[in-house]
């Protein structure tokens, strides 16, 4: 695991909560999966998924009554990051703030992570 003991891998803001909490009492699923897969201009992009039948290997955050499940292999790459909603004229939709990327593309929806050997090099420091 690539976590710090006793902190959740990521942060949900109140307007994700609020959304989340809707999507899970409208569909009645147990919540979101969010994930990360190859693809788009940047190498990667992150996944989100209607969770029906929570995986024992996700982490699990739940805050408020929503609940986010990280894919296993998501893990390491999204640890730290703060998962908002917002709206605007133009567009409403998640949005994630993750100290983990090292690039991202001009559409905003591809990444790219700083190297794995660097991540876990942070995540045993942030540790001592």
């Amino acid at each position: 695991m690539f976590g710090i003991p006793g902190k959740q891998a990521v942060t949900i803001t109140p307007a994700a909560v609020r959304q989340i909490a809707k999507l899970m009492a409208r569909d009645g699923h147990q919540g979101l999966r969010v994930g990360v897969k190859k693809g788009g201009c940047a190498g990667m992009e992150y996944t989100m998924d209607y969770v029906t039948d929570i995986d024992p290997h996700d982490e699990i955050v739940e805050t408020e009554g929503a609940r986010v499940m990280i894919a296993p292999m998501a893990q390491m790459f999204l640890f730290g990051t703060v998962i908002d909603y917002e709206t605007s004229l133009l567009e409403s939709g998640f949005k994630f703030r993750n100290p983990n990327v090292a690039d991202a593309c001009g559409c905003g929806e591809s990444i790219k992570f700083k190297d794995v050997a660097e991540l876990e090099t942070e995540r045993s420091s942030a540790a001592s």
